[in-house]
């Protein structure tokens, strides 16, 4: 196998990764689940959690503001999220609060 053969092969099986890891994230938004960023414990978030991170079981500490976890539409907003400048779960990624 030459090294052209060899990159576009590996090229190849990461985006078939990369979609196959999306496809739950797709699935669950469109059976009545949101994203809530801020909510996941450390390394038990569903993915998104920072530059330099691979996804799901990244985050690396509780109430990530980066870092999102799926769960039912509608509760995002109303789950407690200590490092949110609100105090609850939010829709987008947000930076911690201070102290």
């Amino acid at each position: 196998m030459n090294n052209a053969t060899a990159a576009t092969t590996l090229a190849l099986a990461l985006g078939s990764v990369l979609t196959l890891t999306a496809i739950p994230a797709l699935a669950a938004e469109s059976a009545g689940m949101e994203k809530c960023y801020g909510v996941a414990l450390k390394g038990k978030n569903d993915c998104k959690a920072g530059a330099g991170t691979s996804c799901a079981g990244s985050a690396k500490k509780d109430y990530q503001g980066n870092a999102w976890k799926m769960v039912p539409a509608g509760t995002c907003v109303h789950t407690a999220s200590p490092s949110s400048p609100t105090g609850m779960g939010q829709l987008d990624a947000f930076m911690e609060k201070q102290g």
